[in-house]
């Protein structure tokens, strides 16, 4: 039993999205407050929108986030269509699982190279990589090889990798030339081999924090990131667009962002929770080659959110190339379109970050109400419950240690806010 009484404030929580803090207090070895405080979060999009043209409004909640806006103009663009019956065809959808998956290729490999790689190999930063040391240098060119792989697929189909301007409802307003796929294919065959070191490396990696949580995502047969039924590792299957129902809103006052619970318990959404949930519907090459590292899922350590995104990486471009590969050329076609000018759709995918949910009332083709729920709003109360934990848990390490321990922690669930270049700085009082 320790003794230990200390408050901790953790004024800026870096290396995220957004701006957050964390207040502590700890007395006598245990944990008597903590506020998570997701500080920059509630930006009233849901109210900004509301009068606007719907073929407008996928570009304006893009720009909820500069790093995941991709996502967010897919959600919206499904939602959109749902709620006036528009069906996009089959290449539309084609190009949208390509447009995703560049989006999970570069967002996975900015946090898994840039944010959590140093804590592994013991560096403060990615610029301290040591170019003479040859494992050192390899990870550190690869970091940029991964990346553009990413950036490239997004903006062959996209149009940019963040906030693309080919997206639209009913389907794509430019379409990708046969020189341009040729060009991309080349870079995401070339970063597979960094992928499968990356996995390599969070597979090795002794960090582990066990989590008995419910796990919740889409799952679909072909492990995809836009379609499928809502599921969970307590055994629940949903339909997308009754997944609202199954969220109870938990308002966290020193907070700005929404806390949510499914079915009045904290839970967990994310690459881990994809792979717990479907890692046997990913790609054959990756399940072949990424075999070892995919007997740890299901997993409940929570770090293994960083491995599990590493295979996500390999899967995205395995599958991509073979998408390239069986077509290799994109005719350009009309956007689809609709009779109807009202209704209320769900558009429900999964963001780099976990499970993503926008939901849309249009009347005379305007918004009249929305909803939207992210995922990091979602991991909020699963995040706090297990800060509180980790620090009971580990009072022995001492102050500086246990910070860092934290920093980790906060780290795993890859929350976004907004991106910071610093670290995080801790302020003992």
């Amino acid at each position: 039993m320790h003794s230990t009484s200390f408050d901790l404030s953790l004024e800026e929580i870096s290396k995220i999205e957004g701006a957050a803090a964390l207040d502590l207090m700890v007395r006598d070895g245990k944990v008597v407050d903590l506020k998570l405080k997701i500080t920059e979060f509630k930006r009233f999009y849901t109210q900004g929108i509301r009068g606007k043209n719907v073929a407008d409004v996928p570009q304006l909640l893009a720009r909820i986030c500069g790093t995941c806006s991709n996502a967010h103009l897919l959600c919206s663009v499904e939602s959109v269509e749902k709620a006036l019956g528009i069906t996009p065809s089959p290449q539309t959808m084609l190009m949208r699982r390509l447009t995703i998956s560049g989006l999970i290729i570069r967002d996975h490999g900015l946090h898994l190279y840039v944010f959590s790689l140093p804590d592994v190999v013991g560096k403060d930063s990615l610029l301290d990589f040591d170019e003479n040391d040859s494992r050192e240098h390899e990870l550190l060119h690869d970091t940029f090889i991964v990346k553009e792989a990413g950036n490239q697929l997004s903006i062959a189909f996209g149009g940019r990798s963040v906030h693309a301007p080919f997206v639209a409802v009913g389907g794509y307003t430019k379409f990708p030339k046969e020189e341009e796929l040729a060009i991309t294919k080349e870079k995401l065959l070339k970063a597979r081999p960094a992928a499968l070191r990356l996995i390599d490396v969070f597979l090795n990696c002794p960090f582990r924090f066990e989590d008995e949580t419910n796990f919740v995502g889409i799952k679909s047969a072909d492990y995809g990131f836009l379609t499928g039924d809502i599921a969970s590792t307590s055994g629940e299957t949903i339909p997308e667009a009754n997944f609202r129902e199954h969220l109870e809103h938990t308002v966290i006052p020193y907070s700005q962002a929404s806390g949510y619970k499914f079915k009045g318990q904290p839970y967990m959404v994310g690459a881990l929770a994809r792979l717990n949930l479907s890692k046997d519907h990913l790609h054959p090459k990756t399940r072949k080659d990424a075999d070892k590292a995919l007997a740890r899922f299901p997993s409940k350590n929570v770090y293994d959110n960083n491995l599990a995104q590493a295979i996500e990486i390999l899967h995205c471009l395995d599958e991509s190339v073979e998408l390239l590969e069986r077509n290799p050329k994109l005719v350009e076609e009309p956007l689809a379109q609709s009779g109807t000018s009202e209704g209320v759709g769900v558009g429900v995918i999964e963001a780099p970050r976990g499970t993503l949910f926008h939901e849309l009332e249009i009347k005379d083709r305007k918004v009249v109400k929305a909803d939207i729920v992210v995922p990091t709003g979602q991991n909020q109360v699963s995040m706090e419950k297990n800060v509180k934990t980790l620090v009971e848990n580990n009072i022995g390490l001492g102050k500086e240690k246990l910070a860092l321990e934290i920093e980790k922690l906060i780290r795993a669930y890859d929350p976004c806010m907004s991106c910071a270049t610093h670290f995080l700085k801790v302020k003992w009082l």
